[in-house]
């Protein structure tokens, strides 16, 4: 990806989004657009109008952290659209992923077992590891039962991002399709932005860019987020409605993949239908194992 491209559009969406009035500004006659002027963000920021619209033509290496906290300010960046800007100056001086060490091969079939190992001894929620392109690297026996529309039986890598995108069935899947289209790709373009030489990514944000134009336009807003935590809304094909509690956990000994468990709260319906999916998943595994040994 273009870095300055990167840094122009992502300082210009911030400063269209900040009112004056947001800004503690005055209004003033004759403005065009309802967003801060260069000048205004210079001003707030403490920098000159010209080293300002210099960092917005995108020429952001070198500067310094003390200018890009100001900027931040300025501009009233969230932590992750601050971190963000932290990784396209980093990027553009050389030294990208925030300081971290460059990932490790996070590819289908490179797993850790003792990662498998680990995540198959949560057994009353769903677990499941995903890498920065949005690659389903591994699941738990839940995980596996409740993804099973994403993971399908094609062969191909799942991928939550090609299937928010480009199948159907997401949207039956989730309830709040709007809200997963943002958050899916606002997290995928603040993993770019962390290691903008991922061709993989490139090659995704590509394919998404061309086959749908909904991510096409989300991915222009130049929006980025971090998971974390939270809830979330599905039906599950087997189960029906469930409301999730998530919490995202980065993978230390292989940077870029996260650990993403989902729990219901104890006693809800969403806990009852949990024990319902997994004790179908059990007896699909059971008649999969008679059919082994049928067939031998």
């Amino acid at each position: 990806m273009d870095n300055r491209a990167e840094v122009r559009e992502f300082l210009m969406s911030r400063r269209a989004k900040l009112t004056p009035e947001l800004a503690g500004l005055p209004a003033g006659p004759n403005r065009r657009v309802p967003g801060l002027r260069r000048a205004e963000v210079a001003t707030l920021a403490g920098v000159s109008v010209e080293y300002y619209a210099k960092l917005e033509r995108g020429v952001i290496a070198g500067a310094s952290s003390s200018v890009l906290n100001a900027i931040a300010r300025a501009l009233q960046l969230d932590d992750t659209e601050r971190a963000h800007l932290f990784d396209l100056a980093r990027a553009a001086d050389g030294t990208p992923l925030s300081g971290r060490p460059r990932r490790r091969s996070s590819k289908p079939g490179t797993l850790r077992p003792s990662l498998q190992w680990a995540i198959d001894t949560i057994t009353s929620g769903i677990a499941v590891v995903r890498n920065s392109r949005q690659d389903i690297l591994a699941t738990n026996k839940l995980g596996q039962a409740f993804y099973s529309p994403v993971i399908g039986d094609s062969g191909r890598t799942p991928n939550l991002a090609r299937f928010q995108f480009l199948d159907p069935a997401s949207h039956e899947f989730y309830p709040d399709w709007d809200l997963f289209a943002e958050m899916c790709v606002a997290v995928m373009r603040a993993e770019a932005g962390r290691d903008p030489h991922d061709k993989d990514i490139q090659d995704l944000v590509g394919e998404l860019s061309t086959r749908s134009e909904v991510f096409r336009r989300l991915w222009g807003a130049h929006d980025v987020r971090s998971h974390g935590a939270g809830v979330k809304r599905f039906t599950h094909p087997v189960v029906g409605d469930l409301t999730f509690i998530y919490e995202e956990l980065a993978i230390t000994a292989d940077p870029g993949t996260v650990l993403l468990i989902y729990t219901a709260e104890p006693g809800s319906p969403s806990a009852e239908r949990l024990a319902l999916l997994a004790s179908w998943a059990a007896s699909q595994e059971e008649d999969a194992g008679r059919g082994l040994a049928h067939s031998e």
